[in-house]
């Protein structure tokens, strides 16, 4: 097993598709797509490249912690009780654990993801 993984950006396998669970939706039909790609200490570490359509919908990360690189797309992420902030191709941010808030897709987004649980 090699210990350097290179994610593709643009993977040509099959993804996962889904939706975000109805007591999530605030609006829209968002469609997601994963193409998950590694796995690192049991399941604990996941990466791999995500993309979803517009739409608004709850976002509640409980104990996991998630990075995000936006690839493309626009998305504008509302913490509960703060302001709104807006990311597109080239932004990085991180969702540490506890975050809940709004995640808006205003543009199909296509993100490179790592999540810790």
């Amino acid at each position: 097993m090699s210990l350097l993984k290179t994610i593709d950006t643009h993977p040509s396998s099959a993804p996962h598709e889904s939706a975000p669970p109805p007591e999530r939706l605030i609006s829209g039909n968002p469609a997601f797509k994963t193409w998950a790609q590694d796995v690192a200490r049991g399941d604990m570490i996941r990466t791999g490249v995500w993309e979803a359509t517009p739409g608004e919908t709850r976002s509640i990360k409980g104990e996991t912690f998630e990075f995000c690189h936006i690839l493309s797309g626009i998305v504008e992420l509302t913490p509960e009780g703060g302001e709104p902030a807006v990311y597109k191709a080239g932004d990085s941010f991180v969702m540490k654990p506890g975050f809940v808030g709004v995640w808006k897709t205003m543009e199909t987004v296509r993100k490179v993801y790592v999540i810790v649980t």
